[in-house]
């Protein structure tokens, strides 16, 4: 059986120039490249532009004992631009970029405060991913946080940062049956739900009273 370690490291490719073409509420830089190629030998010096995003933080919010999950609902731009003119309000877990300084834990338990009016202790590592790797520098840390659901619900949110959110409590089933569906249309959330799936049996076992 074929190992999953890459071929490639650090130390197989240089960037010879940096650009920044655009420096605002984002940023985007342009990279002159050059790297080792599969077949031997090294690529014809390129470019690539880059949006840079850095790391964000996401936690999608359980209650076992309910049996459902903490949701977001809030207008996003990207999902504006949609051909099939669907909704651009989706459908979130909770999220958060990573300030300089910050842990990835730290982000998902303020968030979660300020996009849900909870407080979560213990994170759930679920995945560390690339979001778009081809175009931005975008990293991902997934968590899950176990929680009872009593009394939330409501519009939150940090005024001077323009969020309107919308907090929903959904049964998980009905949340799972969204991907299919579609009403659950973004990566974090898909692949939250998804875990949750294969993990829902243990947790609930784990949080069954031991008897003694």
């Amino acid at each position: 059986m074929s190992e999953l370690t890459v071929k490639f490291n650090q130390d197989d490719y240089k960037i010879a120039t940096k650009e920044t073409l655009y420096n605002g509420f984002f940023k985007i830089d342009r990279f002159a490249i050059q790297h080792k190629l599969f077949a031997g030998g090294n690529s014809e010096l390129f470019t690539r532009e880059l949006f840079e995003r850095g790391e964000a933080a996401a936690v999608l919010l359980y209650d076992p004992k309910k049996d459902v999950v903490v949701l977001t609902e809030q207008f996003r731009i990207g999902a504006a631009q949609s051909p099939e003119k669907s909704s651009p309000w989706l459908l979130e877990v909770v999220a958060g970029i990573v300030e300089e300084g910050e842990q990835p834990e730290d982000v998902a338990r303020r968030e979660a405060q300020e996009e849900a009016d909870c407080i979560i202790q213990d994170l759930l590592p679920i995945s560390s991913y690339w979001s778009s790797p081809g175009g931005t520098s975008e990293k991902i840390h997934l968590y899950c946080a176990l929680l009872d659901s009593s009394g939330m619900g409501g519009v939150h949110g940090l005024e001077h940062e323009q969020e309107d959110i919308l907090v929903r409590i959904v049964p998980f089933e009905q949340a799972y049956n969204g991907i299919a569906s579609g009403e659950i249309n973004n990566a974090a959330t898909i692949i939250a739900l998804q875990w949750l799936k294969i993990h829902q049996r243990s947790i609930l076992t784990a949080d069954e009273p031991s008897g003694e």
